[in-house]
């Protein structure tokens, strides 16, 4: 490898795996679901972790030459050859009995490399452009994993996966800042008057509140753009992809219920509203 990423423990860091699981505002892989479909999912989820985590948390002189080298390691998997590492072995399995293609693994590691050089984003739709790497590919890969991998429903699944990501955005304003990075179009950040200085304060001003909101309304409309994938897809894919499009809407309700004020405690779906979400993505409304 070009890079010993090896040597680096992500599991070293303060929070685990399934930390990040229960964290996120949508169920990863619904315990619903038959065990090896659930591994799969899970593996899928465990690599674009450790991509994420390269990108955030590792030494920032040494992140791109990891993230050549976990791209090598899964030039070497595709290629018939051993992963040298473990995220990137754990997907061997769901690669090959879904026949799931390379390039949307290649494209969340580009959106890391992205990362490392990108930190603003001027308009909206530079932001979704961004999303082509970041969000995207993970929905083609699930849409892979349950045989549902069409055109047409790539379509529908860009649009909830930009929107998850938009929300995820929303919600780790503080944090993101911190590490250098501010997601929220530059424009609208203008167009409400924030500073940079916003961005750091303990409890989110009325101004980027504002900002917040608009994001908001953009992810929602995204949201109900792709929900009707949902009933065009076939056995446990519709339950899966339902838990998505519901985690995304109890996420945007509980940034409306905390009215954005999202540098004070980030706000979290509530899981009565995530069930309710759920079914009424479920019944396609």
């Amino acid at each position: 490898m070009s890079a010993d990423v090896r040597s680096w423990d992500p599991a070293a860091g303060p929070r685990s795996l399934d930390a990040f699981v229960r964290r996120e505002n949508f169920p990863v892989a619904s315990r619903l679901l038959p065990v090896r479909r659930r591994g799969h999912l899970l593996a899928v989820y465990r690599f674009a972790r450790f991509v994420d985590d390269i990108g955030d948390r590792a030494p920032p002189h040494e992140r791109l030459a990891y993230l050549d080298a976990v791209e090598e390691d899964l030039r070497r998997l595709y290629s018939g050859g051993m992963p040298k590492l473990p995220p990137v072995l754990s997907l061997a399995d769901a690669v090959h009995v879904h026949g799931i293609p390379s390039r949307p693994f290649e494209r969340l590691i580009q959106a890391n490399r992205q990362d490392q050089v990108v930190s603003r984003y001027e308009t909206f739709d530079e932001l979704q452009e961004y999303c082509v790497l970041s969000a995207e590919p993970v929905g083609h890969i699930v849409l892979y994993l349950f045989g549902a991998a069409t055109p047409d429903r790539f379509v529908l699944s860009d649009r909830i996966c930009t929107a998850l990501q938009i929300i995820e955005h929303c919600q780790d304003v503080g944090e993101d800042h911190r590490r250098g990075r501010v997601y929220l179009p530059q424009e609208d950040l203008r167009r409400f008057g924030c500073t940079d200085r916003d961005l750091s304060c303990r409890v989110t001003p009325t101004r980027l509140r504002g900002v917040l909101a608009l994001q908001a309304r953009r992810a929602r409309r995204l949201l109900d753009e792709g929900a009707p994938l949902v009933g065009l897809l076939p056995g446990l894919a519709r339950p899966a992809v339902a838990g998505y499009v519901a985690g995304g809407r109890a996420a945007l309700a509980s940034l409306e219920r905390r009215r954005y004020d999202v540098l004070c405690d980030t706000p979290r779906p509530a899981r009565v509203r995530l069930a309710a979400e759920w079914a009424r993505a479920l019944k396609g409304s």
